[in-house]
């Protein structure tokens, strides 16, 4: 049976300290499914292991570009199956690990992706319009493009509202006929889906606090050393823990809205991934409070749920 084990759920609530555990039980590998982990040299912001945990345990999809370079969930979704299939052929149990919905969609549903070139010119015209002019301009242009993207693209997912358009204006064609079997389940696996959970408010004081460990770690330090190398209007830079940084080094904000927005940001980025994972009646919810927050405990349960 090819099993493999899927850890999601939102930022900061420890997905990674299980994984590691789980990893270590089973004798195998993690796959990060993160998409800014990808990236080099964001490590602080991204919440990436250490390199001492990395020697210890093989981690795959962390450090795969420069943050100027390009990867989207097509690359991820060829390179992760890859992986995935020489783990099985070894006899170990991959561990899928990550918040990034649509990388964890690429493995669970028959997804297929075109192998059109991204169009940077027309991409960097769309992130001027959401600088300039907000998310609603850029909502408005979907709608006036291809209005059943809107059903399945959540509000505040610049990244993928722009991917659409940029989509629809490359080749012709509907982002949202682009997948038309998008929940189509991959069979081809026998997938074990577990979403960790914590009452609300908790997990929001965990990722407050998670914010100000960054920022006591050099988080300053690594985007101004990052942008000193690369471009700052790459998509790298637009993610949570770094557009708010960027702001603050040009003076667009002070350093007390950046942390507000910082950890704002955050929050509101853990609502939208438990909004995502809401939608897989697949998946097994773990509310890790009720563990008494024993992430052995945890990962015993997850290995005799897989057994049974």
């Amino acid at each position: 049976m090819k099993d493999v084990i899927l850890i999601v759920g939102p930022t900061g609530v420890g997905k990674t300290k299980l994984s590691l555990i789980l990893a270590n039980k089973l004798k195998s590998k993690i796959i990060s499914a993160d998409s800014m982990q990808i990236y080099r040299g964001m490590d602080i912001g991204t919440a990436k292991v250490s390199r001492e945990i990395q020697d210890d345990i093989k981690h795959y999809l962390i450090d795969v570009v420069n943050p100027d370079e390009e990867y989207n969930v097509s690359n991820f979704q060829e390179d992760a199956f890859q992986i995935i299939d020489n783990l099985l052929l070894k006899g170990q149990t991959p561990i899928v690990v990550g918040g990034t919905g649509l990388y964890i969609n690429s493995l669970v549903y028959k997804l297929e992706f075109g192998n059109e070139e991204p169009n940077e010119e027309y991409r960097n015209k769309l992130w001027r319009i959401y600088e300039e002019k907000g998310s609603q301009a850029l909502l408005d242009l979907l709608k006036s493009k291809d209005p059943n993207s809107l059903q399945t693209i959540h509000g505040n997912n610049i990244k993928r509202i722009i991917r659409a358009i940029e989509y629809n204006h490359t080749t012709g064609l509907k982002y949202s006929e682009k997948n038309d079997n998008f929940r189509e389940e991959n069979k081809d696996y026998n997938f074990h889906i577990y979403c960790l959970e914590e009452e609300r408010s908790k997990l929001y004081e965990r990722i407050n606090h998670r914010v100000d460990e960054m920022i006591d770690e050099g988080l300053l330090k690594e985007v101004e050393s990052l942008i000193s190398k690369y471009d700052k209007n790459s998509i790298s830079f637009k993610g949570i823990g770094y557009k708010e940084v960027v702001d603050y080094l040009e003076n667009k904000t002070d350093y007390d809205e950046m942390l507000r927005l910082l950890k704002r940001n955050s929050r509101r980025l853990a609502k939208r991934q438990y909004t995502w994972f809401r939608r897989d009646n697949r998946i097994n919810w773990i509310d890790i409070e009720k563990y008494g927050y024993d992430f052995e405990k945890i990962a015993e349960y997850i290995l005799r749920d897989i057994d049974e």
